[in-house]
């Protein structure tokens, strides 16, 4: 009598070459969602770097119109707007806590630009003229690393300031209109020399990061 025998049964379980197919499989999978996960990080810090670039520009921009429209002629000083091709500089109203609470005053205000950075700087609010005419002589020293100094902007560039008088743009440096000489009341003694009337208007040049941007900023109903 001849047996017959049982099939035998089918080998279970994968071989060495399907576990190395399957690893190198999973590996490009990882590899190319890290290179995803990766771009979008990159993304979002690139988005994240932009919007704080804007709120800080936008915040810097914010300040230099304030300081326009608070620009204050006290005759303490040569002038209460001028430019001389590096640095502008304005008086202008300001506060200060004083002995009976806040006080009205005058402060100086320099913004530069100098080794490719755009700078602020501001004396305290003073409320005597002497005071504000030595804060003036010391503006013409400023070097750029005075504590007081702020620096608002870095890679600044081809810095320039306009004046608009009377109906158009002018060089900031090039001469205004005058305004005759004040004299004292009942007197016709002169009390001070003629000054430079103050301009309508204000227009900022500047190139940053290699994009030029433009900004006028009308000063305000005390200042022009």
């Amino acid at each position: 009598m001849r047996f017959r025998t049982a099939p035998r049964a089918a080998a279970s379980g994968f071989t060495l070459v399907e576990v190395l197919v399957a690893l190198f499989a999973m590996a490009l999978l990882a590899g190319f969602a890290w290179q995803a996960l990766e771009g979008v990080i990159r993304s979002r810090d690139a988005g994240r770097d932009s919007i704080d670039r804007t709120v800080k520009l936008s915040t810097v921009l914010t300040q230099w119109e304030q300081d326009l429209r608070a620009v204050h002629d006290s005759g303490a000083t040569p002038s209460a707007l001028s430019f001389d091709g590096q640095t502008l500089r304005l008086t202008r109203r300001a506060e200060r806590a004083g002995a009976n609470g806040m006080e009205s005053g005058v402060a100086l205000v320099a913004w530069s630009v100098r080794g490719g950075q755009w700078q602020r700087w501001s004396s305290p609010v003073y409320v005597r003229v002497s005071q504000l005419s030595e804060a003036w002589l010391r503006s013409l020293q400023l070097l750029g690393n005075e504590p007081e100094q702020l620096t608002v902007a870095n890679d600044a560039s081809e810095w320039q300031v306009f004046f608009h008088r009377g109906n158009s743009w002018t060089n900031a440096q090039s001469t205004g209109d005058v305004q005759g000489a004040v004299t004292q009341p009942n007197s016709g003694v002169p009390a001070g020399p003629a000054r430079e009337l103050l301009p309508n208007a204000v227009r900022l040049v500047v190139t940053l990061n290699g994009q030029r941007l433009t900004r006028d900023v009308a000063l305000g109903p005390n200042g022009g």
